[in-house]
């Protein structure tokens, strides 16, 4: 019994022993199957090539959500569009990015040439017409008299020059004249009615008057004055049946044959201004008239508010074209030209801590460089660094570029960091409730999504294009149909963009 009961124990060890060891074999075989090189060959990413042109191909993406990467091809979650591929040659060593031409003509990318030329050592500002102070005149009285009628009825009213401005009343001359008359009627010598003149001249009774006298043999109790300038009445202090005084001022008079022009110079470039300088101005209005002149003085102090320097010239008006308070723009050349390196000014990208031009290296690829900016020379800037007289700058379309080239993650390259790196796996997208909106046209709806053809979303730097947005739920949205135009909300989710709303253009239910 006891032998028994061993064998049967024996017999089961062996048993045991055998599954073991079949299940360590089947084991293997299978890993060993599973490791084969052609299924990690077609697992390994970054190993496979474009049957199209036989290029080795890094990861897919979407050219308008640069950042996500996919591992196959294949339609892109976020835009009613194909992936497109990224090739080895375009990334890892290689500098810059490349941009499919197509693309580059939808985004109407245009190319400028830097190039040195010869320039006015000069700049540009701008300047405001006001009235020559020096040229001013005022019309006064100098006898106590009486408004007897005022021509000039209100300010800025346009004169001739000799146009009448008032008539006073002066009782004062009415004795001394008679006073003459009837020395003229005695036949008295020549010596007191000479002495009766010079009497009638210290009461300020004009000449014109006395050889009235002598020519009519009547007294004259009015005098009339008159603009001695062709301009505008710049200040009227009487009224008619006013009162005058010896020394009032009735009237002022600014001329409009010349006016200045006072320049506001910015305080960068105030020590490079000096008298003399020759200044080329034109006004919005008509950019083909020039009026041209000298720098005759620098006013001194600067502006808190603005921080320039004023400097004022003389301009010839005598056409009357100009009139004070008109802004003009101004160039200001200098003594002698030098050479500049110059850049289309629409080319600049301004950050606020750095300038930014983009180059187009000579195999194609577009690169940030960060450059130092001089002074501007009409619609162009100088570059003091970063750029070579000959190369090619992106010189429109540069901020819809970002979009492809994702700049935000090659310009700290400018710094010197290392961008991070990517890996060949899809990235998560974050989740944002941040909503955008635009209007479109419905082209299709299906129980998942509604492709609009829409205008252009500036926050998200995307251009008119036609794409498929989710919806939130399969029977949202029920009253929409295609070929409707529709203001539509939407936000970016996990896989893609996701309606919030949609409505009929004008909010019309």
């Amino acid at each position: 019994m006891q032998t028994k009961q061993l064998a049967r124990a024996a017999l089961m060890m062996f048993a045991a022993a055998a599954l073991l060891g079949a299940g360590y074999i089947v084991g293997m075989h299978r890993t060993a199957a599973t490791n084969t090189p052609a299924t990690m060959a077609a697992s390994a990413p970054g190993d496979e090539t474009d049957p199209k042109t036989g290029r080795k191909v890094l990861y897919w993406h979407d050219p308008m959500v640069p950042n996500q990467h996919f591992d196959k091809p294949g339609k892109s979650p976020f835009m009613n569009m194909q992936l497109e591929p990224v090739y080895a040659d375009e990334g890892g060593g290689a500098t810059g990015i490349r941009i499919d031409p197509g693309l580059q003509q939808n985004l109407g990318i245009r190319y400028a040439t830097v190039r040195r030329q010869e320039t006015p050592e000069g700049f540009d500002a701008v300047g405001t017409t006001q009235f020559d102070e020096s040229r001013s005149d005022v019309v006064q009285s100098r006898v106590t008299g009486y408004i007897d009628h005022l021509y000039a009825s209100a300010p800025m009213q346009q004169i001739k020059k000799g146009a009448p401005i008032a008539s006073l009343f002066v009782p004062d001359w009415l004795a001394p004249q008679e006073e003459y008359l009837a020395l003229r009627r005695s036949g008295l010598d020549s010596s007191m009615l000479e002495a009766s003149r010079a009497r009638m001249r210290a009461l300020s009774i004009p000449d014109g008057v006395i050889a009235a006298l002598d020519r009519t043999g009547k007294a004259q109790t009015h005098v009339v004055l008159s603009s001695p300038e062709t301009g505008v009445v710049s200040e009227l202090n009487v009224r008619d049946g006013a009162m005058v005084t010896p020394g009032q001022t009735l009237a002022k008079i600014a001329g409009l044959s010349k006016l200045w022009l006072v320049v506001e110079i910015p305080e960068t470039l105030a020590l490079s201004v000096q008298p003399g300088m020759t200044v080329d101005a034109i006004f919005s209005g008509d950019p083909s008239e020039h009026f041209k002149g000298q720098i005759r003085e620098i006013l001194p102090g600067i502006s808190t508010t603005s921080r320039t320097l004023q400097a004022r010239l003389e301009l010839d008006n005598s056409a009357l074209k100009l009139t004070p308070g008109m802004l003009m723009r101004v160039r200001v050349a200098g003594q002698k030209a030098v050479p500049r390196l110059l850049v289309p000014s629409e080319a600049v990208i301004t950050t606020g801590k750095r300038s930014v031009v983009i180059v187009k290296n000579g195999d194609g690829r577009l690169q940030p460089v960060h450059v130092t900016l001089g002074h501007d020379v009409g619609n162009e800037t100088e570059v003091l660094s970063g750029l070579n007289d000959g190369e090619t700058v992106v010189a429109s379309g540069q901020f819809l570029i970002d979009s492809e080239a994702s700049l935000k993650s090659v310009l700290p390259r400018l710094e010197g960091r290392a961008a991070p790196a990517t890996s060949s796996a899809p990235v998560p997208v974050p989740a944002t409730t941040r909503t955008y909106e635009t209007t479109g046209k419905v082209e299709k709806v299906t129980a998942s999504d509604i492709t609009f053809s829409h205008q252009p979303v500036p926050a998200l730097n995307w251009p008119a294009m036609t794409m498929s947005f989710s919806k939130p739920a399969p029977d949202a949205f029920p009253d929409v149909k295609p070929g409707e135009t529709m203001h539509f909300d939407f936000r970016q989710s996990g896989d893609g963009y996701q309606l919030t709303k949609v409505e009929p253009v004008g909010g019309a239910k």
